[in-house]
């Protein structure tokens, strides 16, 4: 049984019972008449030769309160994009998968370019705000959810769970995080644990009282994929291309909307899903990549919030990371041995120098381009300069993707 303890700013929400899905699934078929839920699935068709993506489509096909389903198709040829839609067939609510390799959605995503409006590159990213985009140009929805799709031991009950605080009539979330332990037979997370916590609390030592440090310290689990909001934040906010994407979504709804109205929620007691090579020899690839991405989307927003760095900074930062994440993992490490967990003390070193030489990268190119990659701008600004371009990209999609059709959810 979880705790109850509240920490931080951000409202957390436990899981004190292990499974009350029934009525849980209930209470959203009744909110979803007024606040309709969509649901986006950004996935590689990868995914769709894994064992995660069967086991999620069979827990989907069991779900009545969805409005709709986006399932965001990358890296796909057209005989991968019509095999990944052949299993969302028969399905109680209606699923269109948007393909993101289609002449079409490349045509719009060129416009988007020419105008100055990039919508980055390939990637994770581009493919939810362009979701979104389909689901703001649907206008039948209130509440979006997203869910990664490599999610191996997935329970519909992490979609209801997800969903519930901000599809609620009566509470006021407009933004809610997931989070769970990741453990198997020992612990996983070493971007969260081994990096962004303690560079969150090295920086918190260099900027003592920052509000928004204190907001992400909050975050049990800041790097999960898993998260619902009102369609309305999915209008307003930028999103980051590069692998700094949920930090920089933390970011953005730091920035437009109240904490008050944030909250995280205990999903389910343990999540599996793909494990990342760490890539200590090349920094362009696996964790130590995403590290540094991660790293320059927080001094972007800093920066923005008033608190610049110098490059003597940056050095004392490093030295400070060191030594946090060094303590911390040694606290992993009798929270392992009390459990009875595997912990490799050795592999928990090389991840934290992995992380320390990405940390002394990524502050290097900040001072050198503190801009970086442009976010994907929001959607109230595409339709200024383009008006027309959610029906253009409803358009391509019910033209360039195949929308599977099931019943009516309302």
């Amino acid at each position: 049984m979880a705790d109850f303890h509240q920490t931080g700013v951000v409202t957390t929400l436990h899981r004190l019972k292990p499974n009350n899905i029934d009525r849980l699934e209930a209470d959203l078929e009744k909110f979803s008449r007024n606040r309709p839920i969509g649901l986006v699935l950004p996935a590689l068709y990868s995914e769709f030769e894994s064992l995660a993506m069967p086991q999620i489509v069979s827990e989907l096909k069991r779900v009545r309160y969805l409005q709709r389903i986006v399932v965001v198709l990358g890296r796909a040829t057209l005989d991968q994009y019509a095999r990944a839609c052949s299993f969302f067939e028969d399905f109680y609510t209606p699923v269109t998968t948007l393909w993101m390799e289609s002449e079409r959605i490349q045509d719009l995503l060129q416009m988007l370019e020419t105008r100055g409006l990039s919508a980055g590159g390939d990637g994770k990213g581009r493919s939810c705000w362009m979701a979104y985009g389909y689901l703001l140009a649907a206008r039948d929805c209130d509440v979006i959810a997203l869910h990664d799709c490599d999610i191996v031991n997935y329970d519909r009950q992490l979609l209801a769970r997800l969903c519930y605080p901000v599809a609620h009539p009566h509470l006021s979330f407009e933004f809610c995080k997931g989070y769970y332990a990741r453990v198997t037979d020992r612990l996983h997370g070493r971007v969260t644990r081994l990096f962004v916590t303690p560079l969150i609390r090295a920086l918190e030592g260099m900027a003592p009282g920052a509000p928004f440090l204190k907001y992400l310290d909050s975050f049990r689990y800041p790097l999960a994929g898993e998260f619902a909001m009102d369609i309305n934040l999915a209008r307003a906010n930028r999103i980051p291309s590069d692998w700094g994407l949920e930090v920089g979504t933390l970011a953005e709804v730091y920035r437009n909307c109240a904490v008050s109205r944030t909250c995280q929620v205990d999903l389910m007691e343990s999540y599996e899903h793909k494990h990342k090579e760490i890539s200590e020899d090349d920094p362009s690839k696996g964790l130590t990549r995403m590290a540094g991405d991660i790293a320059k989307s927080l001094f972007r927003t800093l920066a923005s919030e008033g608190l610049v760095f110098t490059a003597d900074d940056f050095r004392s930062l490093e030295v400070r990371y060191v030594r946090i994440a060094q303590d911390t993992s040694a606290r992993y490490y009798a929270d392992a041995m009390l459990n009875g967990l595997k912990f490799d003390r050795h592999a928990e070193e090389i991840a934290v120098t992995a992380f320390a030489r990405s940390l002394h990268r990524a502050a290097a190119e900040f001072i050198e381009d503190p801009l970086g990659l442009p976010l994907i701008p929001n959607w109230n600004r595409v339709l200024s300069a383009i008006p027309e371009f959610f029906e253009l990209l409803q358009d391509a999609v019910d033209k360039a993707s195949r929308p599977m059709v099931g019943r009516a959810v309302h």
